[in-house]
């Protein structure tokens, strides 16, 4: 679980209108497979030591960039919990960044703003707990400062108010992420079926909305002095520091810490089934049938877990995937199938997912897949399937090292599952020693013939679509309850005596030396056809990242047409002249690539990820795909029943509604910009292969073309590729279309949700381009109102005030031509005119109550955070395609650093009038209509209007 607030994509999805936990897929070797042995062995270099107290630290020097990652990893998840005792392990990932005695109110997170950090943030997994951020180099020992804190100097400030509001905001992340959603309540029911009462992963990570309820603060107090303990903890320093001066610090601010008792590893405990199991359950928010198989497997680093990574891998994705071609090309059943592990400490499982289209039922789908098994039980896997497979996951290996960040937490991952954080080496030799015997193994081991656990969820009301004999789920759903909730007031100071110290912890520390920000050399060209390329050498992965991208999009569309420029995106990824769907695919994979190529509002984009080495083969794959597009008929079909699917489901899905439901009202019924980017049902039904190729024909010219690329690629070997581009794809002129806006008057808009758990609240209005002096002034003013996470008010008011959300925000989002200011986020349904109207008031007093605090505030952050601007690859790509479509220059950070600086109040306020009154504003809920409507219209905030939900 995340403790993110609402990400910037969902808003930027409102504007332009379109797990288990932390458990991934971690690739182990098989049994049989010894290591490969390789010349030039791939390390992480690493110091370690331990403090007395039995603290780990691990130190990383990466000197790429003026940052440190700092995480915290406590070897305590929800398997360390109880039933009827859910969810705590959670609950402290929230608790941790509130308040600890010497931090004071806002704890880590007001830190955060005031150093430039990316934000303090954490995850829950079955087995672990991380906290981790990056911050400027000079920000370290105030990291390691406030982490010791939170370890030793922290549980005396969770007063019964606190835990209240922050059982309400853990409650609002279920609702969200699982009670809210089609399908939300799939993992509850595998995993329920899959482990026996008793097991540790019986139950969800998240917990309980009645355990989160009942948990006291005793119970909370014991959970945190068993398990959060020195000895139970992993420390990570990554990054730009000199590891001495840190030794000493870390030695400073952890040593007295007193250890905890003595924690055991866990044995293993592996699922065993003795028969299927078959459940069903009707799905409010569905509107396609979903099957999910799951069979017992091996926990995380088990040598048969990479085998099984390739196994998965080969029977699901890809045109030529078992799967894939049994259920979508020949039965079309579905347009897509996912096949997964989820490897834990203690145990794992394999799991299969296939929606069905509408009206299908599931029975036909596990015969598919029954045959796509006998299929693989025939033929095994090629040697070239095989190879094309590890390519892949060599790359993505890589791709998740390219940060401090990431370096950081592989590392401690290492340490905590294998006692030994050089495993890396190990890691990638076992992925790489897999062989086409060991895939057929632990298929005949896991999966063959033995006992699963399958979910069918269906629409409500359509029972007949679930798998033959299955039986229903029991699952807890919560009723809407207005003024049923608690009320509390956590900014109650906490009483309750100070935890002693050797020294004088109250005093936060001082700033290192200044950490400059490193922007990147850039090296760019203009051809004569008018496409332009902008560059940056980076050789710190074996890695390059390209991006081009094509302006225009769905601009190009016309009204009674939407979903030409997806369609024509979706066809240019399947197949050449020269090359079949399947023989693309399979040529990209087996070079350890991805080529994607995708449809936005304002662009047809291709985005590449390759490994430096076969840089050449890629770029002139991507050469065939532009100039070559093979627009098979077959792989339309195809194409227009995964839209059709795609556009089926969202218009269930609450925040996809909303979404839609804001771009239209934001541009108009005129505006293309206001039409879902996948069409309608009706228009995606109409679109022909002659519609696609004249899109193509007409508008995609490398006379609107930018071209970015960021890696380990010499920046001539780069131009002789592009060179070669440049001079096959001849040009033409092309009008980029600017269209109209007509927003709808402001006020209050309702979309009917029957039985939502949560209502969903878009919000927002017209505002600056990217172009205007009034953008990032705009963004500037918006960072303590919505942009600035926890430092926000929204975010403290509503989130950490009143429990009313797990996530709030708001932002400026500019484009060349127009631009939109809009908040988003969910409330929990009982609270909809509540949080409505709060919002309402923290708008209107947002100007005239601007602090020249939250002036330093913000110029703190937006100042100094530009020391992490450039770090990752996708970082730097984001600055060339800044540069390309603005005409920023390379070192545009300075000119807005420049900006903040100059800021005041006057300015801010200024600003906040003109573009964030909301009185201006339009306002969109997504919810229960018969509980939240009148509610809204009581308000006394003008009139509700009702949208049809279609």
């Amino acid at each position: 679980m995340l403790r993110n607030l609402l990400s910037s994509a969902v808003l930027l999805a409102a504007v332009s209108a379109s797990t288990i936990g932390l458990v991934g897929c971690d690739r182990s070797g098989t049994e049989s497979a010894a290591p490969a042995q390789s010349s030039s062995e791939f390390v992480i270099d690493y110091d370690e030591f331990q403090l007395d107290n039995g603290l780990q630290v691990i130190f990383h020097v990466d000197r790429s960039d003026p940052v440190v990652a700092v995480s915290l990893t406590a070897h305590v998840g929800s398997a360390r919990e109880k039933e009827g005792r859910t969810g705590f392990a959670h609950l402290f990932e929230h608790l941790l960044f509130l308040e600890s005695e010497n931090l004071g109110k806002g704890g880590l997170d007001a830190m955060s703003a005031r150093i430039g950090g990316s934000g303090a943030n954490g995850s829950t997994s079955r087995d672990v707990t991380n906290y981790y951020q990056t911050v400027p180099k000079d920000a370290l020992e105030k990291m390691l400062w406030a982490e010791a804190d939170k370890l030793g100097w922290f549980i005396n400030t969770v007063t019964e108010p606190v835990l209240a509001k922050e059982k309400q905001v853990v409650k609002n992340e279920k609702r969200q992420s699982y009670d809210n959603r089609p399908y939300g309540h799939i993992q509850y029911v595998i995993d329920r079926n899959l482990y026996p009462e008793g097991h540790p992963y019986h139950w969800q990570v998240i917990g309980s909305l009645e355990d989160l309820q009942n948990a006291t603060l005793d119970d909370v107090k014991e959970f945190f002095r068993r398990w959060y303990v020195p000895n139970n903890v992993v420390l990570v320093v990554a990054g730009d520091f000199d590891t001495v001066q840190a030794r000493k610090l870390v030695e400073k601010y952890f040593a007295e810490i007193p250890t905890g008792q003595d924690i055991e590893r866990a044995a293993k405990q592996p699922a065993s089934l003795k028969q299927s199991v078959r459940r069903y359950y009707e799905d409010n928010f569905a509107r396609e049938p979903e099957l999910t198989l799951a069979w017992p497997a091996v926990e995380r680093y088990h040598p048969d877990s990479y085998a099984l990574a390739v196994l998965m891998e080969y029977l699901a994705e890809g045109k030529r995937a078992p799967l894939y071609k049994v259920l979508v090309e020949d039965k079309q059943v579905t347009a897509d199938v996912a096949m997964e592990g989820y490897e834990s400490e203690l145990a794992g499982q394999i799991q299969l997912q296939v929606q069905a289209f509408t009206g299908r039922d599931l029975d036909e789908v596990y015969e598919g897949i029954q045959q796509a098994f006998a299929q693989f039980e025939k033929d095994g896997i090629a040697e070239e399937d095989l190879e094309r497979i590890k390519a892949g996951q060599e790359v993505a290996f890589y791709e998740g090292l390219s940060s401090v960040l990431g370096k950081g937490f592989q590392l401690a991952q290492y340490q905590v599952y294998t006692d030994n954080p050089s495993y890396v080496t190990e890691d990638i030799q076992r992925l790489l020693a897999v062989t086409a015997d060991d895939v057929k193994r632990v298929y005949e081991k896991y999966i063959k013939g033995k006992p699963f656990v399958a979910a069918s969820f269906v629409p409500r009301g359509q029972v007949e679509q679930a798998l033959a004999d299955s039986s229903q789920a029991e699952i807890v759903e919560e009723k809407i309850v207005n003024g049923a909730e608690e009320q509390f007031d956590a900014s109650a100071a906490a009483e309750f005596e100070k935890t002693s110290s050797t020294f004088d912890r109250s005093k936060e520390p001082a700033l290192g030396a200044p950490a400059e920000t490193a922007v990147p050399t850039v090296w760019r060209d203009i051809y004569g056809s008018g496409m332009k390329v902008f560059g940056i050498e980076s050789s710190e992965v074996p890695v390059v990242n390209l991006s081009i991208v094509i302006d225009g999009g769905q601009l190009q569309e016309r009204l009674d047409k939407t979903g030409v420029a997806n369609l024509a995106a979706m066809l240019m990824e399947r197949g050449t002249d020269k090359r079949t769907p399947e023989e693309l695919e399979t040529e990209i994979q087996k070079l350890g690539a991805s080529i994607n190529v995708s449809a936005s509002k304002n662009s047809i984009r291709f985005d590449v990820t390759t490994l430096a080495r076969n840089f050449d083969k890629v770029f002139a794959l991507l050469q065939e795909m532009l100039l070559e597009p093979r627009w098979d008929a077959k792989e339309l079909e195809l194409a227009k029943k995964s839209v059709a699917s795609l556009i089926r489901r969202q218009a269930a899905e609450p925040n996809a509604i909303a979404c839609q439901a804001f771009a239209r009202l934001r541009y108009g019924k005129d505006s293309i910009r206001g039409y879902d980017l996948l069409g309608s049902e009706e228009s995606v039904a109409a679109i022909t292969m002659d519609d696609l190729k004249a899109y193509y024909r007409d508008y995609l010219s490398p006379s609107v073309a930018r071209v970015h690329v960021v890696g380990d690629v010499p920046e001539m070997e780069f131009r002789k590729a592009l060179g070669a581009l440049a001079k096959s794809w001849p040009a033409k002129p092309v009008t980029i279309l600017n269209a109209n806006s007509e927003p709808a008057k402001p006020g209050i808009y309702f979309v009917d949700v029957s039985g939502a758990k949560q209502s969903v609240l878009r919000i927002g209005r017209p505002a600056m381009s990217a172009l205007s002096d009034d953008y990032y002034p705009a963004v500037f003013t918006n960072y303590i109102l919505g942009g600035g996470g926890f430092a926000s008010r929204l975010t403290q008011q509503l989130r950490e005030g009143k429990g009313y959300t797990y996530g709030i925000r708001s932002m400026v989002d500019g484009e060349k031509d127009l631009g939109t200011f809009a908040i988003g986020t969910g409330v929990r349904a009982n609270v909809t005119a509540e949080s409505v109207q709060l919002i309402d008031e923290i708008l209107k007093d947002y100007a005239p109550t601007y602090t020249e605090q939250d002036l330093e505030t913000s110029r703190a952050y937006l100042v100094r955070s530009n020391a992490r601007a450039f770090e990752t690859a996708r970082a730097k790509l984001s600055l060339l395609e800044k540069m390309s479509e603005f005409r920023w220059p390379a070192d545009y950070v300075r000119k807005h650093e420049a900006i903040a600086k100059a800021m005041s109040v006057e300015k801010v306020q200024q600003i906040a009038e003109e573009y964030m009154q909301p009185d201006s504003m339009i306002w969109v809920v997504v919810g229960d209509r018969a509980t939240q409507f009148g509610r809204l219209e009581e308000l006394g905030l003008g009139e509700v209007t009702l949208l049809d939900s279609n």
